[in-house]
């Protein structure tokens, strides 16, 4: 639960933004399919970071938006 509640918090957003640019630049760098492929995926931790949603919350028993978790 304390990592949901992390990734809930501001930095916890701001990190998986962060990381999803850097896969996006990795990607990018690599190029080719694999390339792309890495690109794409690292656009799931932006959207999710920007819509303040915790995708592995409902995994590890924890809500699925962030406004809930920081209740």
């Amino acid at each position: 639960m304390a990592l949901a509640r992390f990734m809930a918090s501001t930095a916890g957003r701001l990190l998986r933004i962060a990381l999803g640019i850097a896969l996006i630049v990795i990607g990018l760098l690599v190029g080719g399919p694999a390339g792309w492929v890495i690109a794409v995926i690292g656009l799931v931790p932006i959207a999710a970071g920007a819509a303040n949603v915790c995708l592995i919350g409902p995994v590890i028993g924890a809500p699925f938006k962030g406004s809930e978790l920081r209740r």
